[in-house]
């Protein structure tokens, strides 16, 4: 099978720490894969890596001749300014930002189909309200509608399912299993490891290097949780800068 995105020797740093360092995976076409780990075991930089927030030191991103564009990322929501005073809707119409520009270059057909997603996720009705007048789970809805609106090919979640209720969070996790079915590719950045093991047939073990990577009941082996725990507790802050990040 082919791969929708290849890392080699990937290695990003902040102020010359590695926070993810020397990886190398693939990941195949409409994979449905968790990205696991222990505490700052560099889950969100991966993904912040392959959109290009964050800017890699070594390596290389391959992403099959997709441009960025194709790609749909959902960050986590600790670092999103909900007081910004804009709607449900326009957080929404923030999916077709590639192809639109502002919201006033936003059509009939594109509000429609901004709509339509919003009642996907069901929140029929919210279109002018405030987000800042949402509930954590109403929000990471509305997340989910953007995301939805992209019709991108790669979706990458960061802890898509934190702190939110177990019903939201059942609604949210079918549309996942509907990108997969669809034959889209998502890596999905998880703490529970009971629910990678029964929802994602994928996963990538991360201490910051990679432990592993593959059939998830492989990668998540008990053997494999030890190593990773391992070696985060060896990790130190205090270390001297990776020579080979430094140059």
């Amino acid at each position: 099978m082919s791969a929708a995105l290849s890392l080699r020797d990937l290695t990003v740093a902040y102020e010359r720490h590695p926070a993810i360092h020397h990886v190398t995976l693939d990941v195949a076409e409409g994979a449905l894969t968790a990205v696991v780990g222990p505490n700052g075991a560099g889950k969100s930089t991966l993904l912040k890596a392959v959109i290009g927030e964050v800017r890699k030191v070594e390596g290389s991103i391959d992403l099959a001749g997709r441009g960025r564009a194709k790609i749909a990322y959902l960050p986590q929501v600790s670092d999103i300014d909900r007081g910004f005073p804009i709607s449900v809707l326009e957080v929404v119409l923030l999916g077709r930002w590639a192809r639109i520009g502002g919201f006033g270059g936003a059509s009939a057909h594109d509000r429609h189909e901004a709509i339509h997603a919003i009642e996907a996720v069901g929140l029929r009705g919210f279109e002018r309200r405030p987000i800042s007048t949402l509930s954590a789970g109403q929000f990471q809805r509305v997340l989910f509608a953007r995301v939805l609106l992209q019709d991108a090919e790669i979706i990458l979640l960061d802890e898509p399912f934190n702190a939110i209720d177990a019903r939201t969070t059942a609604d949210l996790m079918a549309l996942v299993q509907r990108w997969h079915a669809d034959r889209r590719t998502v890596l999905c950045v998880l703490h529970d490891i009971d629910q990678a093991r029964a929802r994602f047939p994928d996963a990538i073990l991360l201490a910051r290097e990679l432990v592993a990577a593959g059939p998830t009941a492989e990668t998540l082996s008990a053997a494999n949780l030890l190593r990773a725990r391992a070696m985060a507790e060896a990790w130190d802050e205090d270390a001297d800068a990776c020579l080979r990040a430094a140059d």
